[in-house]
């Protein structure tokens, strides 16, 4: 796994709302979100928690032309960063992120990660908390989890 794990906000709101954002520091070493990110979250930030600007800005504004200003600042961090992952639900963030050939996941694929690691004993609860809550699964993704009289997948 990376060393650091570069949070957007989504993925802070999600695990703050399922209360597991302590997973982020059990996944990974380094914890970073950037000033930009951690305005948009406005809860307080736990000690594990690095907030560390993007070196040049310029990215952030450029990419911010296309997508949500928090997720603009993430990747552009992430492009300054050796082994890293970025943390980004939006669709449109993670094409961005998948062009410039950064490592990218989700919440979900971070609670799949947990429960692959022990720990979590479950996804699928989680993720019907989430959908509960207004998160937007596309298609694929919806089908690929876990309901009740089919097989276990990942999401189980």
């Amino acid at each position: 796994m990376p060393a650091v794990v570069i949070a957007d906000t989504s993925c802070l709101i999600y695990l703050t709302s399922l209360a597991q954002l302590e997973l982020l520091p059990q996944l990974y070493s380094k914890v970073w979100i950037t000033p930009t990110v951690a305005a948009e979250y406005g809860l307080p930030l736990p000690a594990w928690m690095r907030m560390q600007a993007p070196r040049e800005e310029i990215r952030t504004i450029i990419f911010g032309a296309s997508m949500d200003i928090g997720e603009a600042s993430a990747i552009a961090l992430a492009l300054e960063t050796p082994d890293c992952v970025v943390v980004l639900d939006d669709r449109r963030g993670r094409r961005a992120a998948n062009r410039l050939h950064l490592l990218t996941t989700g919440t979900l694929g971070l609670l799949v990660a947990a429960k692959q690691r022990g720990l979590l004993p479950a996804v699928r609860p989680l993720v019907a908390q989430l959908l509960a809550s207004g998160m937007h699964l596309s298609p694929e993704v919806e089908a690929s989890i876990c309901r009740p009289g089919r097989p276990p997948g990942i999401f189980c």
